[in-house]
């Protein structure tokens, strides 16, 4: 475990994203080296409720010049926003790609946005597909050259892609989570009743596990999940990110003292996330 003296560096970065709002649910802590953790709790959180991490967003969106053509009514002709955050393909970059069917255009000041992150993108490309047109670039910390290795750092990337997604393509809201307290039409489905929690464990050869967990997206839960894990010990390589519309889907290669998870292991981890992503009760939703 390294030191919390990096703590104020490390949480600056996410103070880059240009327009801020408190989270109220949160406030955590920090995580050092490739993909390991050390964390510390920054303040109190309210009885009955599971702690978030800080993570801060809000998106420039009139309500007003959105809907004044009405072209940003529900729609089921909406695609569903994609954005994925890769840390497997690249041994030198973190990969993202972008989807949002074919409505991509003015979501390139993204590279702009994240350049006030302190990230240079290194290599970019546009292509479609039948899915849609996709933007995908490979990005690296500015002062070293190297991948994103932090998880503040990477939450502050996939939210400051949100932010502009709910900026330049408000429709999108209806189907980010985000939409719900931030977005011009919010989505239909309620995002902490409607979505289930899945979580899977395999054997990914003999020295590490792969972990799957599928859950309702919310700001900090990528640093959530790594902080749950990180807590018993065990150790995160490398992974995926993905925010599908209302979800969010991780893909995170674990491994205990070095070796692939054993089974007690493995249940404990299950039981420690399913207890993490409940569903909120209304006795903690009343306080």
């Amino acid at each position: 475990m390294s030191a919390f003296a990096s703590m104020a560096s490390v949480h600056c970065a996410l103070h880059f994203i240009n327009h801020s709002i408190e989270n109220p649910l949160s406030r955590a802590a920090i995580f050092r080296g490739p993909f390991g953790f050390a964390f510390k709790p920054l303040c109190n959180l309210p009885k009955g409720r599971p702690s978030t991490s800080t993570t801060d967003i809000i998106p420039q969106v009139s309500l007003s010049t959105a809907l004044e053509d009405g072209s940003y009514g529900e729609t089921e002709m909406t695609p569903t926003p994609k954005v994925i955050i890769d840390q497997d393909s690249d041994p030198d970059a973190t990969v993202v790609e972008i989807t949002f069917g074919d409505r991509l255009g003015a979501l390139l000041d993204t590279m702009s946005a994240l350049k006030n992150l302190g990230l240079n993108v290194v290599k970019a490309n546009v292509y479609l597909d039948s899915s849609g047109k996709h933007n995908k670039f490979a990005i690296t910390k500015a002062d070293t050259g190297r991948k994103v290795e932090d998880p503040e750092l990477l939450e502050a990337i996939r939210l400051t892609i949100i932010n502009n997604l709910l900026q330049y393509h408000p429709e999108s809201s209806s189907q980010l989570a985000m939409g719900v307290a931030f977005g011009v039409v919010p989505p239909k489905q309620q995002v902490d009743v409607d979505i289930a929690t899945h979580i899977s464990i395999y054997d990914d050869g003999p020295d590490r596990s792969l972990l799957c967990v599928e859950s309702a997206d919310r700001p900090g839960l990528l640093v959530d999940l790594v902080k749950i894990v990180s807590d018993i010990n065990i150790a995160v390589e490398s992974g995926e990110f993905d925010t599908e519309g209302l979800l969010a889907k991780a893909k995170f290669h674990v491994s205990y003292k070095g070796k692939a998870m054993s089974k007690p292991l493995q249940q404990v981890l299950t039981n420690s996330l399913r207890y993490f992503l409940r569903r909120p009760t209304t006795e903690d939703a009343s306080f």
